[in-house]
């Protein structure tokens, strides 16, 4: 049994003539510590998808298992890291990732040393008590990061949180939580529109299609360590996943490069 088993998702909203299928049958099974992207253009399902084995929203037909248990809501274990960073603005840096283990009625000095573990491991520690409003945006998405870990998720969620970043910023904290993540063992499911990032941080990279949104083919990412976005194996992944967009929708298919 696959730690996440999503089998025969199909969600369906409102449409002025007739309802829109954001998914359509959609099959797919995560192992536990696997790194996955949901990658494709808006309007494929991928946020969908992930809203969905989050616990946010609820299929019309088909199933989704985590730990051979039904998603019917949200769990403490699985947390999800959005876009806009969610940080409180009165809160300190050091206070908003102690946020989730005051919820879980942590005593004060042991949330204040997991807080600075975490801080550490972000490379945040000497802005412990900056305000968030004093971060830059990269700073912010850090901060909400080392939150997420802070509880010791058994999964993380995250849905594009990397967009609002430059360039540079942006593949600054690929890195980074390519390799905090790795450490950790943690199992991700990541949504992105970004080819080089799904590359950069997943073991699969599940290429999604459009109306309706249904899985094309996954990509196994067989690349150690670091990734060197200018090696040969890394471009000649790039240019698999371009040309898999490039076709006609197939079945569902699993390449291994």
């Amino acid at each position: 049994m696959s730690y996440i088993e999503i089998h025969d998702a199909v969600r369906e909203f409102p449409g002025k003539d007739a309802p829109f299928r954001a998914l359509d049958h959609v099959n797919l099974t995560i192992e536990r510590g696997e790194f996955i992207c949901l990658l494709g253009p808006s309007g494929c399902g991928k946020s969908t998808l992930l809203n969905a084995v989050a616990g946010f929203d609820q299929l019309d037909e088909g199933s989704i298992r985590i730990a051979g248990q039904p998603v019917t809501q949200p769990s403490l274990k699985h947390v999800t890291i959005f876009q806009n960073y969610g940080l409180l603005p009165w809160r300190t840096v050091a206070k908003n990732v102690e946020l989730g283990l005051e919820s879980m009625g942590m005593p004060p000095a042991e949330r204040q040393q997991i807080a600075e573990k975490y801080l550490e491991l972000v490379g945040l520690a000497d802005f412990r008590h900056r305000h968030p409003a004093e971060l830059s945006g990269g700073m912010q998405q850090r901060v909400a990061i080392a939150r997420a870990l802070a509880v010791d998720p058994d999964i993380l969620f995250m849905d594009e949180p990397f967009a609002a970043l430059d360039a540079l910023t942006r593949m600054k904290l690929q890195d980074e939580i390519s390799s905090i993540c790795r450490e950790q063992h943690k199992t991700i499911l990541f949504v992105t529109h970004d080819i080089d990032e799904s590359i950069v941080l997943a073991d699969r990279v599940v290429i999604m299609t459009p109306n309706p949104g249904r899985i094309k083919t996954i990509v196994r990412v067989d690349l150690a360590g670091r990734r060197d976005r200018t090696s040969p194996d890394f471009l000649h992944i790039r240019d698999h996943i371009f040309t898999e967009f490039a076709m006609k929708p197939a079945d569902q298919t699993e390449y291994y490069i």
